[in-house]
Formats: C-alpha cells, structure tokens, sequence
C-alpha cells in the first residue's frame, strides 16, 4: 500500500514569516527542520520527493529528486503540488510541509484508509474544525484539473481543493502534530521545549 504513495516535502517558499530564511534549513533540536521531517515521512511512503526553489544542493543532501515549481515567482504549495504530481511516477502522492517536524507518524496510513475506503481524489487532515490543507493525500489523476486550475490563475489550495471530492480525516488526538514553524520566535520557543 505506502509503496504506491510518494512523499513530497513542500519547500518551495521564501519563507518571508521568518525574515526571509528558508525555513526548512533551520536548525531545530540539534538538525534542520526538515531532517525531522524527513524522517518521519519516509518511513510511511514508497519514495520522496522534495519541492524547493532555493538552495536545492542543500536538499539534495537526502539522495533524493529535488524539483522546483515549473511556475515561477514562488506561486505557493498548489505550485509545488503540481511539480510532485508531474514527476511522480506513483498512483498517489503525500504532501507535507518542510517546517512540521512533529507530523504523525501515520499520516500516510491514515489518509490513505480514508481515501480508498471513500473512493474521494483527496484525503486532507483535519483537527477540530481545522482542515491542514497541506498535510494532504491525492490520486495523481488530480494533475491534469490542477494544471488547469492554475492556468486559470488559482493560487488557493483551500480554492481547489472545493472543486474536487475531498475527504476530511480526523487526527483530534494529535492537534500538535500539525504546528507548522513560521517564524524565528516560534523556532526559538518550540526549540527550548523538551523532545517528545
């Protein structure tokens, strides 16, 4: 089942939160931000993928493909999606951001029980009542509608998401697995914090 499914780390922003950095380079708890998710990911998924549009010698670091929107001018996570699902050769595609180094250790599992038991195109995660638009599982079937959604000028992945069938999976038990790292002071904060 995980081996149909690639991982794609999305690290494709400028990071502007964070003055500008590329967040998922930040040194959290003794490596980078997205050493951690790296390893939390890869276990749960055939192969990865990253998606990052600055420093890619740095990613490459991982032995694996680093690819870069083939749109320009840093056009956010949809841009970074379409790249993953234009070079996975997978029937399924796992996105995540670089800077949630605390992500479910089964994510993947989880989504992909949703979406195959429910025949949607997308499993996204959801606490409470919020949707983590980017902690998300897709058929690669979606990558045509998405091109076409951008061609169009969609920037919005909650925007997309709408025009497709989506289901939501819960992860209530797991509300901070989902903290993303946005800015220095986040950084710091979560840093200090002890290691679970």
């Amino acid at each position: 089942m995980l081996s149909s499914v690639t991982g794609l780390i999305l690290a494709g922003g400028k990071g502007s939160r964070m003055g500008g950095v590329d967040k998922g380079l930040q040194a959290f708890r003794g490596k980078r931000l997205v050493d951690h998710v790296f390893e939390r990911l890869a276990p749960q998924v055939g192969g990865i993928i990253i998606n990052a549009n600055q420093n890619q010698e740095e990613y490459k670091s991982f032995g694996v493909r680093v690819v870069s929107d083939a749109i320009g001018g840093f056009a956010g996570p949809l841009a970074g999606l379409h790249t993953g699902l234009s070079v996975s050769k997978r029937p399924f595609l796992a996105s995540v951001p670089c800077d949630s180094p605390f992500l479910p250790a089964d994510l993947v599992e989880r989504l992909y029980a949703r979406l195959d038991e429910t025949g949607a195109e997308l499993a996204v995660a959801k606490t409470g009542e919020q949707p983590h638009p980017v902690f998300s599982l897709m058929r690669r079937g979606v990558l045509d509608h998405l091109g076409d959604f951008l061609k169009g000028g969609g920037r919005k992945i909650d925007a997309w998401y709408a025009t497709l069938n989506v289901v939501e999976v819960a992860f209530d038990d797991e509300a901070e697995a989902f903290s993303n790292i946005n800015t220095r002071e986040e950084l710091q904060t979560l840093d200090g914090a002890p290691p679970e």
